[in-house]
């Protein structure tokens, strides 16, 4: 269980720091100025937190603790931004597909984010649990 909640923290903690720095900082204008008047000034916090405690778990379950098991630093790596690609294509790809305006440019820089931060979160999630367990 040790093991669980510490990959848990570690890729949590990745993730958050990581997505607020591009939300915040690196896309918040770009994503203003794409999505207009479909972004809320202040984002609902329920859904949010929700959204990071699922996903963190997902990435922990599918991508981290398969690669605590085989003690193989790339199949968490590998496999956390696999689940990156497929989470959030599927968001990105469906809103291209059935949203008007939906700019095909955020869909695809949304995708390879997702992979990448999935995939370091992930990675912090394993060396977290090979350094504090």
């Amino acid at each position: 269980m040790k093991r669980i909640l510490t990959a848990y923290l570690g890729t949590l903690l990745a993730f958050l720091i990581l997505d607020g720095l591009w939300l915040g900082v690196l896309m918040g204008p770009t994503y203003r100025e794409w999505l207009g008047p479909l972004m809320l000034a202040t984002p609902v916090a329920g859904p949010a937190i929700v959204f990071y405690l699922l996903y963190g778990a997902g990435v922990v379950v599918f991508g981290v603790m398969p690669a605590v098991r085989e003690q193989r630093l790339s199949r968490a790596t590998l496999f956390s931004g696999l689940l990156g690609l497929v989470a959030y294509g599927t968001y990105d790809l469906t809103n291209w597909a059935t949203l008007q305006g939906w700019p095909a440019q955020l869909a695809l820089i949304d995708l390879a984010w997702g992979t990448v931060v999935s995939a370091l979160a992930g990675t912090a999630g394993y060396l977290a649990v090979r350094r504090f367990t």
